[in-house]
């Protein structure tokens, strides 16, 4: 049968052998002492809440985290939520599942956002040393077939297939209108610094049938991982022209990666210390929340509501309506 996905889901409605991701789940015990299992499931429209009452350990033992089964159960509504009761459930074989059901993907054209970001990295970039490390980079092609496909996270900003070239693409398209209105600012400084902030997630986020931390990237993480990238490249530059790297080049880069979240509480080692860092840093804030913003509007379940539900990141509800109506008449980059 036909996948329904998660965002067409209403309360009362029953489905038999669904399949569905399941990203967590979690034995718990009731008041009364039985046990129960909470799980979110997933496709690529968004996490479903569910919950099987008079459960087993066995039973849960038999739901792999992180893979699919099928389920069998019903839709209710819970506080204003949508939530899955499940009554059964079963193994799903591999040939009966369409990734794409799964897999959130940018609605824009891969290969057109990779052309243009390296029209714009090859176009303003003038220094010779920022241009040759950012080269070295871009001749990476098996790292840079993986930026092309990596999500930008998990669960927050851009959590989709080709979601990290899509942040990045739109930060170099801002740099380039905004940066030159501050003429002291370094222009090849920041955008190789854009470009490289968060290209190590393609070795933090594995994305094979769900959007997840790698080990490496539990253990290390992006931004570490990021600024050991760049003294790799540096190295690799240094061996092809023979010449050595300029250290300070190298340092303000790494600098730009290893601030980029902007406070230590956000997982930052360092704070912004230069003028190139904080344009980054807030380049890469702006968008970033703009897409959770329009993200929460968009995934929002209660068309009755002008508001969505509470986000614990943004620490508000988003106020939904299109005062002007303008919205979805601006193309993107």
């Amino acid at each position: 049968m036909a996948h329904r996905l998660i965002t067409d889901l209403k309360p009362g409605e029953r489905l038999e052998d669904q399949v569905f991701l399941i990203n967590q789940k979690d034995l718990r015990t009731t008041t009364q002492g039985s046990l129960y299992i909470h799980a979110v499931l997933a496709d690529r429209t968004g996490q479903l809440p569910a919950r099987m009452w008079q459960a087993t350990e066995k039973i849960y033992e038999f739901m792999p985290e992180g893979g699919f089964m099928r389920f069998t159960g019903r839709c209710e509504n819970y506080k204003g939520s949508l939530q899955f009761i499940i009554d059964g459930v079963g193994e799903a074989s591999p040939e009966s599942i369409d990734l794409g059901d799964f897999l959130k993907k940018t609605t824009r054209d891969i290969e057109q956002m990779w052309a243009r970001t390296v029209a714009i990295l090859s176009e303003n970039i003038k220094h010779p040393h920022v241009k040759a490390l950012v080269n070295e980079f871009l001749a990476d092609e098996a790292l840079m077939q993986k930026f092309r496909t990596a999500p930008a996270a998990v669960q927050l900003h851009h959590s989709f297939i080709g979601g990290l070239l899509e942040h990045t693409l739109t930060l170099l398209e801002a740099a380039v209108r905004v940066i030159p209105l501050y003429p002291k600012l370094s222009l090849d400084l920041i955008l190789a610094g854009l470009f490289l902030h968060d290209l190590a997630k393609t070795e933090e986020l594995g994305y094979d049938t769900n959007f997840k931390y790698t080990e490496e990237g539990q253990l290390i993480g992006h931004v570490v991982k990021g600024a050991m990238r760049i003294e790799q490249k540096a190295a690799a530059v240094e061996e092809r022209t023979r010449e050595p790297f300029p250290e300070r080049i190298k340092w303000a880069l790494q600098h730009i990666v290893v601030s980029h979240h902007g406070r230590y509480e956000f997982g930052a080692p360092r704070l912004p210390a230069t003028p190139e860092a904080i344009a980054v840093h807030y380049l890469d804030n702006l968008d970033a929340k703009i897409n959770i913003y329009l993200s929460e509007i968009e995934g929002d379940r209660d068309p009755a509501s002008i508001w969505t539900n509470y986000n614990r990141g943004l620490e508000t509800k988003v106020y939904k309506p299109d005062v002007l109506g303008d919205r979805s008449g601006r193309a993107g980059n």
